[in-house]
């Protein structure tokens, strides 16, 4: 047997271990009725988020369930993110000063929960949205403790097609055990026990080390798929939005991945890689190019559960960038880097 067929059954391999991440993938069940609890806070950081505010709170007056209240937390926007959220009849807390040590995001939230009445508090990212019942699907798949679910990649231009395998990577690293950073749902009484944004105040990626502190406080932690419930448009500024945004903190948020699945995680995206090589380097098209195939209908199905991506069949660019931005970031680790409009230190 050639190097070549020994490479090939290994691509093979690989590819079909893919198939092992695919439950990580998984969606919030459907909801049967309305009837969930509505003694909910959502809390709403918000940093020059005019533009994105609109479509969250709109999305929220769509709900078949409304929220006890809407707390919009103003982190010194210098823009009408205050005037566009009193519009839509949310109650605005404008930040106070920025303390030593704390994020704006942080400490916005810390702001929102000292002030929230729910007996539920549900933290959402401004630049995300609910989709049709969607506050119905996640209170309904609520069990208590920490949920959380990664948004739908709402994908509007070629460039935010590079994103296919970060989004991709966060589900797979994240489901079901862990938390994401653009929305958490957690009964008062936990967040509070766990010591709640207070305890992660400096913090990037603040959803990861939340969760080592509910699980170290013996509060139970879980996450989903946001497909059909929640959604957002990451980065939609432009090229180098994107960039600067993944560089951020992306590595140290893999670091956090179960090692297990990272290798699984790992070995997959390996695998990916040698199918368009094999083709490239050995000229055999017949039966690389059947592995290409393989390995493009696979990404196909899996970004679906993600995002809307339309281009996975060409995720050698994807994935080419994936690699490059991740090495990036390793870089980066413990750097100051600059993000709406603050310094700050990646994790």
């Amino acid at each position: 047997m050639g190097s070549s067929m020994i490479l090939w059954i290994a691509a093979m391999i690989l590819w079909a271990a893919g198939f092992l991440l695919l439950p990580r993938l998984r969606s919030c069940v459907p909801a049967r009725s309305h009837d969930q609890d509505k003694d909910v806070s959502v809390i709403i950081p918000a940093r020059n988020e005019e533009r994105n505010l609109p479509k969250l709170l709109q999305s929220l007056a769509n709900q078949p369930i409304r929220p006890l209240e809407i707390l919009v937390v103003d982190d010194g926007s210098t823009d009408r993110t205050s005037a566009v959220a009193a519009e839509f009849g949310a109650t605005v807390i404008a930040s106070r000063p920025l303390p030593d040590g704390w994020r704006g995001k942080t400490w916005a939230c810390h702001q929102g929960a000292l002030a929230a009445k729910g007996k539920l508090l549900l933290f959402v990212d401004a630049d995300a949205w609910f989709g049709p019942a969607g506050l119905v699907r996640i209170l309904a798949n609520y069990q208590g403790g920490a949920f959380s679910l990664c948004p739908y990649h709402s994908v509007q231009k070629p460039y935010e097609e590079l994103s296919l395998f970060f989004n991709l990577n966060m589900v797979m690293g994240t489901v079901p055990g862990g938390l994401f950073g653009q929305m958490l749902l957690v009964d008062a009484e936990s967040y509070r026990r766990a010591g709640g944004h207070g305890a992660v105040k400096g913090r990037i990626l603040e959803n990861l080390q939340l969760s080592n502190e509910f699980i170290a406080c013996g509060i139970s932690v879980g996450s989903a798929a946001g497909r059909g419930v929640f959604a957002f448009r990451m980065y939609p500024n432009g090229l180098r939005e994107l960039i600067e945004g993944w560089t951020k903190a992306f590595a140290s948020g893999a670091g956090q991945t179960p090692p297990g699945i990272l290798l699984l995680i790992i070995a997959w995206k390996f695998g990916l890689m040698l199918a368009p090589l094999g083709w490239l380097l050995t000229g055999d098209w017949l039966r690389w190019g059947a592995a290409y195939l393989l390995c493009a209908m696979q990404v196909t199905w899996f970004s679906r559960k993600v995002g809307s991506f339309r281009y996975a069949f060409l995720y050698p660019v994807s994935l080419t960038f994936f690699f490059v931005i991740f090495a990036w970031s390793v870089m980066r680790s413990g750097k100051q880097v600059r993000w709406k409009g603050r310094e700050i230190r990646a994790d």
